[in-house]
């Protein structure tokens, strides 16, 4: 399919459709620092800048993908729905629909939008794709479950005018259990900017990666490793987190500080599940119906769903469609130049949190934070990783 990507961000949606052998022809979106990864990665490729200037698609267009927004309807964010003036913006995809039915879209965005509004946020999505003619089919799925040490859940929606999206979406499932808590034996990923409303807590992965604070302030995740440090990965390691190569961000240092890279990798698509999406829009597979339930009339939409022209249908099924675990996250984290330890500030900070919280934390976890805050606090020499090592041993 020929494939225009809207809200494009760095690729992640393109570059996993490139390698099921599907062609990138447009890509939108606003930033300049987008623009940078996405002409240095795809050269050639026509980009456009604002898809509310957008009056049309190519005539040779067969593949819509939009990754929208998510600012206004996370969880984290106002949750202002579709309303929102960022996440509002889905808004234009259906305006370029009208215009011209594209055979087939595919949007993604973040879970909260099934509970958004009593759940209308997703309704009014899927009312607009029926309204057109689409057959739709919807899914929770985890990044985990391709390979990737993050723990990762988005909502993927294809919709269609020439295929079943059940086939696409709804056709692989293979679920796999989750690592237990193992301090001292596995890593933990959490985020060190929270701890008193929540954790992100992830074991032997890092949490989902954010695309930064509200005030554009970089957010990377923290992780407390076997040997009791606990360290920040690096930008290139976040770059792989998502399923792309080490540095493949770089480009947008040339319009902005480095630090941009974190909310262009945080906002940014986990590849390996547009590719499983791109081979199955190239070969589809039987859905079997007995995964079918009743759709609820009202309140939080299901994490798997679709609609085959004549009813909706909730559908029971995993969030693991292919079940690759991923390896162990102290190998996957390979760039260790990149890595740096949690500082005493932060670590401060983050402990002062969790004594005003009313949150249940691991058993040891705590603990091995107040270790590691005694290690980064006790002698500048403490920044060097093997003089923490030898503390901590101690």
């Amino acid at each position: 399919m020929n494939v225009a990507g809207l809200f494009a961000g760095i690729g992640g949606f393109e570059l996993g459709l490139g390698r099921a052998g599907h062609h990138a022809e447009l890509f939108c979106d606003v930033l300049d620092t987008s623009r940078a990864v996405l002409e240095a990665r795809f050269p050639g490729v026509e980009y456009r800048h604002d898809v509310t200037s957008l009056r049309s698609l190519p005539s040779s267009v067969d593949l819509v993908c939009a990754g929208f927004p998510c600012q206004d309807l996370s969880q984290a964010g106002r949750t202002a729905g579709l309303d929102g003036e960022r996440s509002g913006l889905i808004a234009e995809v259906f305006r370029l629909l009208r215009h011209r039915r594209v055979p087939t879209v595919v949007v993604e965005n973040v879970p909260f939008m099934l509970q958004l509004s009593g759940g209308n946020a997703m309704r009014a999505i899927i009312d607009a794709f029926e309204q057109l003619g689409y057959r739709w089919a919807y899914r929770v799925v985890d990044s985990w479950s391709f390979g990737l040490a993050q723990r990762r859940e988005r909502v993927y929606l294809v919709a269609s005018r020439v295929l079943d999206p059940s086939e696409v979406l709804l056709a692989d499932d293979a679920p796999i259990e989750r690592p237990a808590t193992a301090i001292g034996r596995r890593p933990h990923g959490f985020y060190w900017t929270e701890g008193l409303g929540g954790l992100g807590w992830a074991v032997d992965a890092v949490p989902t990666l954010k695309n930064g604070s509200t005030i554009g302030i970089p957010s990377p995740p923290a992780v407390l490793m076997p040997d009791g440090r606990i360290i920040k990965p690096g930008i290139e390691d976040a770059e792989r987190l998502q399923g792309f190569e080490g540095g493949w961000t770089a480009p947008a240092e040339r319009v902005a500080k480095p630090a941009a890279r974190w909310s262009l990798v945080g906002s940014a698509v986990s590849v390996p599940v547009a590719r499983w999406v791109g081979d199955r829009l190239a070969k589809p597979a039987k859905y079997d119906s007995r995964r079918d339930a009743p759709f609820p009339i009202a309140g939080k939409a299901p994490r798997a769903a679709r609609f085959d022209g004549r009813q909706r249908s909730a559908v029971n099924i995993s969030a693991d469609p292919l079940g690759i675990g991923p390896p162990p996250l102290a190998d996957f984290l390979r760039h260790t130049e990149g890595q740096q330890l949690l500082s005493l500030k932060a670590t401060t900070g983050f402990l002062g949190r969790t004594r005003r919280a009313k949150l249940r934390f691991e058993p040891g976890f705590i603990a091995a934070v107040e270790r590691h805050l005694a290690v980064v606090g006790s002698t500048p020499s403490a920044s060097e990783p093997s003089r923490q090592l030898e503390l901590l041993a101690a």
